[in-house]
């Protein structure tokens, strides 16, 4: 199975978007395929045929293919787009002018005015021609997608436009035979009109939808276009299409690092904020790994090129969060689903309209104002962007968070979360031995004991030693290692013993030091004793040191209501000391991986909405069983496939970020759906003229400004979300 992200032009609205998904999904060889309206892209999964066959399939549906996706471009706003649309904005002025000008009582202008009905009508009819030829593109997008046999926004403007446009003809031509009384049946003024608002309209759509990508975007253009290379003793800038894999690339400080990579040589602090959402900068010295876009401090490091391409962390971000966005929840499919039938629907009901308004008696011109009407106030965009333009927004503010998700099913789930199952190692601690407390008996400073420890434990290969870093070096003589009791070296002549209380029994040294040694215990220690020279001279503690501000988090859980569970394989005693410093009262210990996705599905069996939080390993079983997978990430890795989430920055506390983030964007889910439904069942009955009777009526040009503010309405909704979330 192929999978392939393909950019789609000619898409104007849902009934496009839709349209175009439903079609492809009939094609021999096409698996699945959905198709995303803000972005314009396709996700095509396939078999057994080709890229060409996809390209063939997608101009048959009356689109086109501008292939393979590769980034989030902005919609073209040229500047001869823009004068366009002020000449056309002067030009409606001057039409508006004169030909409603003496309903205002306005000065007449000489020879275009009433009292000249076949030079004012010959100049409408021309202005309407010019206005035509403006939106060629819409009549053209209409005429096709009705051939196509998918109907859409385009296609009820097209109807509109053409009807009372002939008819506008018909009565010209009446006028140039003398028959004046045509002059009220002219409606070209509307033509003009309604064209220019469906464009202005557009326009500000487009630039509006747009500001919803700027998430995505910006992630793009993290990583810069060039490199430096070294070769030698040299250094050569090359673009970054050239560099290759196991290149050896420079970055100097105030530069970011080009490619994805590892640290040969150098020692600098790095900016990674941009995908972990972590401001503290980052040490990186030899052996740690880059991420192309971070920012280099303060130092010179060379590093060796190993992910570049689509293989970098970024493009697995982008492509990431872009499949994200193009899958569809529930309301989303539901919503596309109405929007499929929304255009037949309002054809069908401005024809009969029509129909049943000749038959009962209604003024043919009148009759067909009301289908004109009917068809330019309808509106399909916003219904069809009520659901896409959020889940955009909500993506790239989870990506702002280090949050990337899988699928948007994720964003509809979240919100109704009320129970968190937490691994403990790696996910709520660290998942490193380090330091928890040093008791120190001796002369020496902290620093200077642990470096004598550091410089003694570097010796031995046992898991405790790697809670110590050597700050300077020192020579280690003798170095033997005490089988089941700890380690022997002498440095500066001096005799070292590192290990457990059992040291004390060998070396019959009286333990002083029982309430030290107590407190380390109840606190999950595994406890060093440093003896020189026969004398205890310092106690260490080492544990998996918990993450910071983790229990802030689970405070802001409990105060939710949502229920925290920890589940892990570790023993009984270290999961509960954990557990009561966390504030957390459910505990299953002492469980294997294969049993974790039991207890999640009994969770699930009782009712539960239930996120796995764990390292995407031995927790994978868990994290596939569960509603939402959440999975902690090093930083570089995002293909954690068990997950349905990736925690870029290991921080625990965006969960609580993602629960946020998808409450407040199905409530503007909801409100934008409230609102395109409202629109549409206030505006069209007015169109039909229903409501006439009291005096309330709507004319073509009206119901194209009151298309443009529903769509809009639901624009500027969905971008006030993105300023809600900080």
């Amino acid at each position: 199975m192929k999978k392939i992200v393909l950019k789609i032009g000619g898409m104007t609205c849902s009934a496009c978007s839709s349209g175009l998904e439903k079609y492809l999904n009939k094609q021999s060889g096409v698996k699945n395929a959905s198709v995303n309206l803000v972005l314009s892209i396709a996700t095509i999964e396939y078999e057994n045929i080709s890229k060409k066959d996809l390209e063939r399939y997608i101009k048959e549906a009356g689109f086109t293919s501008l292939g393979e996706f590769k980034k989030i471009d902005d919609t073209e706003t040229k500047k001869e787009d823009k004068l366009k649309l002020i000449f056309f904005g002067l030009f409606i002025l001057f039409i508006m002018y004169i030909s409603m000008g003496d309903m205002f009582n306005l000065p007449n202008i000489p020879f275009i005015n009433r009292n000249y009905p076949i030079a004012l009508a010959t100049t409408l009819f021309f202005s309407a021609f010019i206005f035509l030829w403006y939106g060629y593109d819409i009549l053209k997008s209409g005429i096709k997608n009705l051939i196509h046999k998918m109907p859409n926004m385009d296609t009820l403007v097209m109807f509109s436009v053409l009807c009372s446009f002939i008819y506008s003809v018909y009565g010209y031509i009446n006028i140039i035979l003398g028959i004046n009384e045509y002059f009220e049946n002219l409606y070209f003024e509307s033509t003009c009109m309604v064209i220019y608002f469906i464009k202005l309209g557009k326009f500000i759509e487009e630039i509006s939808k747009n500001k919803t990508k700027d998430a995505i975007r910006n992630l793009v253009q993290i990583t810069p276009q060039t490199a430096i290379l070294k070769i030698g003793d040299n250094e050569k800038e090359v673009s970054i299409d050239e560099v290759k894999k196991d290149d050896l690339l420079i970055c100097k400080a105030g530069n970011k690092i080009a490619v994805d990579g590892i640290v040969e040589s150098g020692r600098t602090y790095v900016d990674e904020s941009f995908i972990t959402g972590e401001s503290i900068p980052v040490l990186k010295e030899k052996g740690s790994k880059l991420i192309a876009g971070s920012i280099n401090y303060d130092g010179y490091i060379e590093y060796r090129a190993k992910k570049i391409g689509k293989e970098s962390t970024i493009s697995e971000i982008v492509k990431l969060v872009v499949e994200s966005t193009n899958t569809k929840s529930k309301i989303q499919k539901l919503a596309d689903k109405i929007s499929g039938y929304f255009v037949p629907i309002i054809l069908v009901i401005a024809i009969l309209t029509f129909l049943v308004q000749i038959i009962y008696g209604l003024q043919f011109e009148r009759a067909l104002v009301h289908m004109v009407t009917i068809l330019v106030t309808a509106c399909p965009c916003a219904l069809g962007l009520a659901v896409p333009l959020v889940v955009v927004v909500s993506n790239g503010l989870c990506a702002k968070k280090g949050l990337f998700l899988k699928n948007s099913e994720v964003l509809e789930i979240a919100n109704k979360i009320d129970t968190i199952v937490f691994d403990k190692t790696g996910t709520l601690t660290f998942g490193k031995l380090s330091i928890f407390k040093t008791f120190n008996y001796s002369n020496y400073e902290d620093d200077n004991l642990i470096n004598i420890v550091s410089n003694i434990e570097n010796n031995s290969s046992h898991p405790i030693s790697t809670a110590f870093k050597i700050n300077k070096k020192l020579e280690v003589k003798d170095f033997k290692t005490i089988n089941g009791i700890g380690v022997y070296g002498k440095i500066n002549n001096k005799k070292y013993y590192l290990g457990s209380d059992k040291l004390l029994l060998k070396l019959k040294i009286k333990n002083i030091y029982k309430k030290d040694y107590d407190y380390l215990t109840k606190n999950g220690c595994s406890i060093i004793y440093i003896i020189e020279d026969n004398v205890t001279i310092g106690l260490i503690g080492v544990r998996d040191i918990i993450r910071t501000e983790i229990k802030n988090t689970i405070n802001e859980f409990n105060k939710r209501n949502i229920e925290i569970i920890m589940l892990t394989g570790d023993n009984q005693k270290t999961a509960f000391i954990i557990a009561k410093e966390l504030g957390i009262k459910n505990v299953i210990a002492n469980v294997l991986p294969q049993t974790k996705a039991k207890h999640i599905k009994n969770l699930k069996e009782k009712g539960k909405k239930v996120i796995m939080v764990g390292d995407g390993i031995n927790d994978a079983p868990a994290l596939i069983n569960t509603d939402i997978g959440i999975s902690v990430s090093d930083g570089t890795d995002v293909a954690a496939d068990s997950s349905d989430v990736i925690l870029m920055n290991n921080d625990i506390k965006n969960i609580l970020d993602l629960i946020i983030i998808s409450n407040k964007s199905y409530k503007i889910i909801k409100q934008n759906l409230f609102w395109a439904f409202f629109y549409n069942i206030c505006m069209i009955p007015i169109a039909m003229g229903l409501f006439s009777s009291f005096g309330i009526n709507m004319t073509p040009m009206f119901g194209s400004i009151a298309m443009i503010f529903s769509s809009l309405t639901v624009i500027f909704n969905s971008l006030r979300f993105r300023r809600e979330i900080k």
